[in-house]
C-alpha cells in the first residue's frame, strides 16, 4: 500500500467522519461546559440584549421555566456588586440544564480555551462559512493514524512466521491497525454502534454473524 493511496483513503474518511463528530451527543457536547463554548456565549448575548430567546434552544421545553428564572436573577442583579456572582450562577444552571437535557453530567463550568481542537474548529467553520480547515485537521490526523499503524503492522508482518514471539508481535499489530481502521470507517458510513444494535434487533442473524467475526480475533 503506498502512503500516497492512505492518505486519499484517509481524506474521504474524514470528510465523511466529520459529520458525526459535530453531532450534539453528549459525549461530543462537552465543550458546552466552558466558558467559551457555545451556551455561555449566547447566553452573554441574550444577557446583553435583556431577551432570553438566543439561550431557550439549548433546553428542553419542560426546563425553560427554571430557566427563565435563572436569567430573571441574573438580570436583576446587573449593575450591582454581585453581577458577576449572579452571571456565574445563572451560566451553571443553564449548562447544567442543557447537558441534562443531552443525558450528560454537569461537573461544573470549565475554563475558557479547553476545548478540543477539532470541536473548536468545527464551530469555526459554521461561523465562518467554510469547513476547509476542519476537513484539513481531521484529515491530515486521520492519514497519520492510519500510516502510524500500517507501517507498524507491515514491519512485523515481514517477520511473522519466523518464530512464536514475532508472530504474536504482528497479531498484536495487526489488531490494532485493523480496528482502527475499522472504527473510522464505521464513523464514517454512520455504522457505528447504534447502528449496529439497530441492525441485531431487526435482524437476529446479524447478532450471530458479529459474535462469530469476534470469536475469530477480529
Amino acid at each position: 500500500m503506498k502512503k500516497s493511496f492512505v492518505s486519499a483513503s484517509a481524506i474521504a474518511a474524514g470528510v465523511l467522519l466529520i459529520t458525526s463528530m459535530i453531532m450534539w451527543s453528549g459525549t461530543a457536547s462537552a465543550h458546552c461546559d466552558t466558558l467559551d463554548g457555545p451556551v455561555i456565549q449566547d447566553a452573554r448575548k441574550a444577557l446583553e440584549a435583556n431577551d432570553i430567546t438566543p439561550i431557550l434552544k439549548w433546553v428542553k421545553h419542560k426546563d425553560e421555566k427554571q430557566v427563565r428564572a435563572a436569567f430573571a436573577k441574573a438580570l436583576n442583579a446587573k449593575g450591582k456588586k454581585n453581577t458577576d456572582a449572579a452571571e456565574n450562577q445563572f451560566f451553571a444552571t443553564l449548562v447544567k440544564i442543557h447537558r441534562a437535557g443531552e443525558g450528560a453530567p454537569f461537573t461544573g463550568l470549565k475554563p475558557a480555551g479547553e476545548i478540543e481542537p477539532a470541536i473548536a474548529e468545527a464551530d469555526k467553520a459554521l461561523v465562518n462559512g467554510s469547513s476547509d480547515a476542519l476537513v484539513k485537521l481531521v484529515t491530515d490526523d486521520v492519514a497519520a493514524g492510519i500510516q502510524k499503524r500500517y507501517e507498524h503492522a507491515a514491519a512485523t508482518y515481514k517477520h511473522k512466521d519466523e518464530s512464536v514471539e514475532q508472530g504474536r508481535e504482528f497479531v498484536e499489530a495487526y489488531v490494532e491497525y485493523t480496528h482502527y481502521v475499522e472504527r473510522l470507517h464505521l464513523d464514517a458510513t454512520g455504522k457505528g454502534a447504534h447502528d449496529e444494535h439497530a441492525e441485531v434487533s431487526k435482524h437476529p442473524s446479524a447478532k450471530r454473524s458479529t459474535s462469530a467475526v469476534h470469536k475469530h480475533g477480529n
